[in-house]
């Protein structure tokens, strides 16, 4: 086909979730309800953390940045799948789409560097955690994830949107996402790709071998125990930690490492939906459903707000 009959897209038309209309008030329900108990979960956590002086520590510090993380990158891509379920389709600048191709991978390449940090700097001693962080480490630490994971974002974005998009402008995705704009670009993609690869393998990678081998060595250590209480508590905390993070890289290594195998995109809209929805909903239950640190703040929070209003 001749390059020169094509158009340069401007726009471009998402076709959502669901070609089945009868779907779509109850799918509409379900993401709507999703996202406030994710909005109002991850913002009540960063409340909590910040109101009540004994969830002033270092484990809590990075528990809120994880919350910021998982109610900014949620708040990228629920409201337009909310939005094409309400108009069955929806465009979208190629502005916006940049915007909001770049603000999730911001976001999820941040998430990945955090989720390692928080599992490197427990190695040394899961007892003494509060010790060995001083809060000039933890900011430096929180600072260079976001820096990471800047970095990899504007990397992404500038050689994803260096593509030529012409003709069709239809996605069959929920958001501006890496594998339906391949799809679409009219120009030759192996660099991108060959940049996709080297994201999966060290961004997903790397950051889940520190995570698996930094638990190892927590666990290792919690072996040496010789307090049965200790050894429970903190296989405990490791166990619903592990949790969120196969979660989270299991759902991102099967969406992009396997680029170019031959997948479907009705399978990558099932996998997205996991880790951009559910996922940043179950975190905030996964880090503090079993913390009495957390319970206990919580109730004292609630405590003091019903007596406020008592007087």
């Amino acid at each position: 086909m001749d390059n020169n009959n094509l158009t340069t897209v401007t726009e471009f038309i998402l076709m959502g979730i669901t070609d089945r209309p009868e779907w779509e008030i109850f799918l509409f329900l379900v993401f709507l309800s999703f996202y406030l108990v994710t909005v109002l979960g991850n913002l009540g956590m960063v409340i909590l953390i910040q109101v009540d002086v004994q969830l002033h520590s270092p484990m809590y510090f990075f528990l809120s940045h994880l919350s910021v993380l998982d109610a900014c990158y949620s708040s990228v891509i629920t409201p337009q799948i909310l939005a094409t379920l309400a108009t069955g389709k929806t465009v979208i600048s190629y502005g916006d789409c940049v915007a909001q191709f770049f603000l999730f991978t911001f976001c999820a390449s941040t998430e990945c560097f955090l989720l390692a940090v928080m599992a490197y700097v427990a190695i040394s001693n899961p007892l003494l955690y509060t010790v060995a962080m001083s809060p000039r480490r933890c900011w430096s630490l929180v600072v260079g994830a976001y820096v990471c994971g800047l970095s990899g974002s504007i990397q992404r974005t500038t050689c994803t949107f260096s593509l030529s998009f012409c003709g069709d402008n239809k996605i069959n995705f929920f958001f501006c996402d890496l594998p339906p704009l391949l799809k679409l670009a009219c120009s030759d993609t192996t660099n991108v790709e060959i940049i996709i690869v080297f994201f999966g393998n060290f961004v997903i990678l790397l950051n889940a071998l520190v995570i698996l081998i930094s638990y190892l060595l927590i666990i290792k250590a919690v072996l040496r125990m010789k307090s049965s209480g200790g050894r429970g508590k903190t296989f405990s905390t490791c166990v619903s930690h592990l949790t969120a993070v196969a979660l989270f890289f299991g759902t991102l290594t099967f969406m992009y490492i396997r680029s170019g195998s031959g997948k479907s995109l009705e399978e990558d809209k099932v996998v997205s939906v996991f880790y951009t929805v559910v996922i940043p909903m179950l975190n905030p239950l996964i880090y503090s459903l079993r913390n009495k640190d957390v319970k206990a703040a919580f109730r004292k929070v609630t405590s003091k707000l019903q007596v406020s209003q008592s007087v």
